[in-house]
C-alpha cells in the first residue's frame, strides 16, 4: 500500500513537472499579440498604469514573469523599509492591471525563482517568444539593445512627451494674429504649440523675443503663455566737463554760533484811573557764549579737572572774606 502511494505522488508530481515545462515553451498566442515582458522597475515605479490606461499598449498583452512577482515578494519580505515600501506599491500595480478591463495582462509561469537572474530570464523570454522587454532599467535597456531585443522605455516616453521649453526660457517668436484677448498676440512653435504673449497686439507681423511663464495641458493639446522681454538701455557713461562745472558746489559745514536769550519786549500796565505807565521789565541777563572746557596742561596736568579749570583768587578777594565772617560773628 505504501509502494503505491509513493508510486502514486511521483506520477503526480511528473505530470506537474511536464505541465509547467510545455506552458513555458510553448509559442504565444498569435491573436493575444506582440508579448510584452514587464520588469519588476517598472511595476515599482507604477507609470506603467497611465500607459495603460491611456489605451497605448493596444491588443498588444502584457506578460508579467512569475519571477517579477517571485523578486517583489523576496523585497517585501527581507529589505529596509524603503524597499519593502515600493515592493509593496509593486505589487499593487500588478493587482490595478488585472482589474482594467481594457488592458491585457496575464501571469507567465516561468518559475518562483530565477537561478540566472530575472534581467538574464527576461531576455531569455524576449527572444524565445520574440517578445519586448519593457524596463526603466539602463543597464537592462542597454543589453536588450546589443542582444537586439526591442525595449519599450516608459523615461523614453516620458522624455518625448516632455514640453519643449519650460517657463523661463526665451526664444526668438513670430507673431502671427491676434489672441482672445485684445492684447494678447498669438504664435506657434516648429510642432505646431500655440504660444499666447500677453501686450503684444500692437508687434503682430513682427518677430519678438519672449520669455515663457506657464504651460497648459488640454485633451485638445497642449499651449503656451509668455510675455515680452524687455531690453534695457545701455547706459550713457560719457563724462561731460560742462556738466561737471555747471553742478552747485557743496556748501562748507558751518558752526553752531552761540545761543544767545532773546532781550524781553517792555510791558505795558494800565492803572485804573487810565493813565498810561510804561513800565519796563528788568532784563534778565545775556548768557554768555558756550565756551568748552579745556583739559589742564603741564603744570595743572596733576590737578583735579575743576581745581584746574577755577581762576586763582587774589589776596584782596581773601581779606573781604575773612573781615565779612568775623562781622557775622559778632
Amino acid at each position: 500500500m505504501e509502494i503505491l502511494i509513493i508510486s502514486l505522488l511521483l506520477v503526480i508530481a511528473a505530470e506537474a513537472t511536464y505541465l509547467v515545462a510545455t506552458s513555458a515553451t510553448k509559442p504565444m498566442n498569435k491573436k493575444a499579440g506582440r508579448p510584452i515582458f514587464v520588469d519588476t522597475s517598472v511595476l515599482i515605479d507604477g507609470r506603467i498604469l497611465a500607459v495603460a490606461k491611456s489605451g497605448f499598449v493596444g491588443s498588444d498583452t502584457l506578460f508579467i514573469p512569475r519571477s517579477v512577482i517571485g523578486e517583489l515578494q523576496y523585497l517585501a519580505d527581507n529589505a529596509d523599509n524603503e524597499k519593502r515600501s515600493r515592493a509593496r506599491h509593486g505589487l499593487d500595480v500588478v493587482t490595478e492591471l488585472q482589474a482594467m478591463p481594457n488592458v491585457k495582462v496575464e501571469i507567465f509561469q516561468d518559475g518562483s525563482r530565477a537561478e540566472e537572474g530575472v534581467d538574464e530570464r527576461l531576455l531569455k523570454l524576449a527572444k524565445q517568444h520574440n517578445g519586448v522587454v519593457c524596463t526603466i532599467d539602463y543597464n537592462l535597456n542597454k543589453v536588450a539593445q546589443v542582444e537586439n531585443i526591442i525595449v519599450l522605455n516608459v523615461n523614453d516616453l516620458a522624455m518625448s512627451l516632455r514640453m519643449a521649453y519650460l517657463p523661463g526660457e526665451k526664444i526668438m517668436l513670430e507673431l502671427t494674429q491676434k489672441g482672445q484677448d485684445g492684447h494678447q498676440a498669438v504664435g506657434h512653435l516648429t510642432d505646431g504649440t500655440m504660444v499666447v504673449v500677453e501686450r503684444a497686439n500692437k508687434l503682430i507681423g513682427q518677430t519678438v523675443e519672449i520669455e515663457f511663464i506657464r504651460s497648459l495641458q488640454t485633451a485638445a493639446g497642449k499651449m503656451m503663455f509668455a510675455k515680452l522681454v524687455e531690453r534695457s538701455k545701455p547706459a550713457d557713461h560719457t563724462f561731460n566737463i560742462k556738466d561737471k562745472l555747471a553742478r552747485p558746489a557743496k556748501k562748507a559745514y558751518a558752526k553752531p554760533e552761540a545761543i544767545v536769550a532773546p532781550t524781553p519786549a517792555p510791558v505795558v500796565y494800565h492803572s485804573d484811573n487810565n493813565d498810561q505807565q510804561l513800565v519796563e521789565r528788568a532784563s534778565k541777563p545775556i548768557r554768555k557764549p558756550y565756551q568748552p572746557r579745556l583739559k589742564p596742561e603741564g603744570d595743572n596736568a596733576k590737578v583735579p579737572y575743576r581745581q584746574a579749570t577755577k581762576k586763582p583768587r587774589t589776596s584782596a578777594q581773601n581779606e573781604d572774606d575773612l573781615i565779612r565772617m568775623l562781622n557775622s560773628q559778632e
